[in-house]
C-alpha cells in the first residue's frame, strides 16, 4: 500500500507541475495540426472602453498610473478612466482630483475590493471594461492588443500578462515570482491556444461589460472568480501576451509570503465555490484545465508533495536501499537548495526556484489555517 501511494503521489506531483505542461503543449500541437490558428483584426470602428482601477490608498502611484493611462496609444474619447476609491484616507481623492479625465467614485466605508468593484460595474457605460491595479502600469498597445481579443465573439473575458520587476539589487520575493510568472504565462498560452484560460489575473484583464457577476463581498480572488464564472457561461477566456501589466515584486519575504497566503485561501475558497465545474460531463475540456491548472495546486498536490519525504523514508527502511535511497536523497537535496535560496538568493539566482517552489506550497497551508480563522 505503501508504495502504491508512494507513485500516486509522484505522479501527481510531476503532473501538477511538469506533467500538465508537457501534455497541453502536445494537446495544442495535435490541435492545430487539424484547426491551424487564425489571426483577427481590429474592428475599424474602436469600440468604448473602461478603465476601472480600484485603490485604497495609493496616493504613490496615482500620478505614474494617470499618466500611464494617458499614454495608452487608444483614442481618447473612447477611453473612460474610472476610479473606485472606497475607505481610502490618505491623499488618494485629493490628488486624482488634479485630472479632470478621471472620474472618482468614493464612499467613507471600506468594505473590501470586491464590494468596490460591484458597486463600480453600476457606473461602467461601456460595453467594455478593463481592471487594472494603481501600481501595474500597462504597455502602451495594451488597449488594442485587447480590444482586438473581443473581435471573436466567442471570448468573454482577456487576461494580460503579468510581469514582475526584477532588477539585481531586488528581494527575492520580486526575482522568485518574476520566475514563477515566466512559467504561468507559458501555460496560460497553451491554455489559451487549446480552449480557454483558467483565470485572469487582477492587474490586468478584460470582460464584457453584461457578463458581469455580482461577487459575494468577502470573495478573495476576484479576478479569477469572475473570469471563470464568464468561462463556464460558454465563453472563452483568451490570453493577450501583447498586453502586460509591469509591477514590482514583494519588498520583501514577509510581505510577498502575506500575498501569498491569501491567493491560496482565496484558491481554496474558488475551488468550494466553483465545485460544480468539477463536472467534467457538464464542462468538459474546460473542467480538465481547471483541475489540472489550478485545483491540484491548491489541493491534494502540497500535501503528497511533503508526504513524499517520510512515505520515501519509510520504504528506504523496508529495505529497498538503493531505488528510495536514491530519491530520498534527492529531495534532501531539493529542500537544501531551498534553504540554501532563503540565505543566498540574492546572490545565486539558480536557488531561487526551489526556494520560492517550497515557499509557494507552504502557503498553501497557511492558507488553510487563514480560512480557519476567518471561520470561512
Amino acid at each position: 500500500m505503501m508504495e502504491i501511494l508512494f507513485w500516486v503521489s509522484v505522479s501527481i506531483v510531476f503532473y501538477t507541475y511538469i506533467g500538465y505542461g508537457i501534455l497541453l503543449w502536445c494537446l495544442v500541437r495535435i490541435k492545430e495540426l487539424f484547426i491551424p490558428y487564425k489571426e483577427t483584426v481590429l474592428p475599424q470602428e474602436l469600440p468604448s472602453v473602461t478603465l476601472l482601477i480600484a485603490a485604497y490608498n495609493e496616493e504613490d502611484y496615482v500620478e505614474a498610473k494617470m499618466q500611464n493611462c494617458r499614454e495608452l496609444d487608444y483614442p481618447a474619447d473612447k477611453i473612460t478612466i474610472l476610479w473606485i476609491t472606497d475607505g481610502s484616507d490618505d491623499r488618494t481623492n485629493e490628488l486624482l482630483q488634479q485630472y479632470p479625465d478621471a472620474k472618482i467614485y468614493y464612499q467613507p466605508e471600506r468594505r473590501g475590493k470586491t464590494a468596490a468593484l460591484n458597486r463600480a460595474i453600476d457606473f461602467v457605460q461601456d460595453s467594455l471594461v478593463l481592471f487594472s491595479d494603481a501600481n501595474s502600469m500597462l504597455n502602451k498597445d495594451a488597449l488594442k492588443e485587447i480590444v482586438l481579443k473581443f473581435s471573436n465573439p466567442k471570448v468573454g473575458c482577456v487576461s494580460g500578462e503579468k510581469r514582475v520587476e526584477a532588477q539585481d539589487d531586488d528581494a527575492v520575493s520580486s526575482k522568485g515570482e518574476g520566475a514563477y510568472w515566466k512559467y504561468e504565462s507559458t501555460l496560460k498560452e497553451l491554455d489559451s491556444r487549446l480552449y480557454s484560460v483558467v483565470g485572469a489575473a487582477g492587474e490586468l484583464f478584460a470582460l464584457r461589460t453584461e457578463l458581469y457577476q455580482q461577487l459575494p463581498d468577502d470573495t478573495l480572488l476576484d479576478d479569477f472568480m469572475l473570469s471563470m464564472l464568464i468561462t463556464m457561461k460558454g465563453y472563452k477566456n483568451a490570453y493577450c501576451p501583447k498586453a502586460y501589466a509591469v509591477e514590482g515584486g514583494s519588498l520583501d519575504m514577509k510581505e510577498e509570503g502575506k500575498r501569498k497566503v491569501r491567493i491560496a485561501a482565496g484558491g481554496l475558497q474558488s475551488v468550494w465555490r466553483l465545485r460544480s465545474l468539477l463536472n467534467i460531463f457538464r464542462y468538459g475540456i474546460l473542467s480538465f484545465q481547471y483541475v489540472s491548472h489550478r485545483v491540484l495546486r491548491w489541493t491534494i498536490t502540497p500535501f503528497l508533495l511533503f508526504a513524499l519525504l517520510f512515505i520515501t523514508f519509510f520504504l528506504y527502511l523496508q529495505g529497498n536501499l538503493f531505488l528510495y535511497g536514491l530519491i530520498l536523497v534527492a529531495q534532501f537535496i531539493f529542500y537544501f537548495l531551498a534553504i540554501l535560496g532563503n540565505i543566498y538568493g540574492k546572490k545565486y539566482k539558480f536557488l531561487y526556484i526551489p526556494y520560492y517552489f517550497v515557499f509557494m506550497n507552504i502557503n498553501v497551508f497557511k492558507g488553510i489555517i487563514y480560512l480557519i480563522k476567518k471561520k470561512k
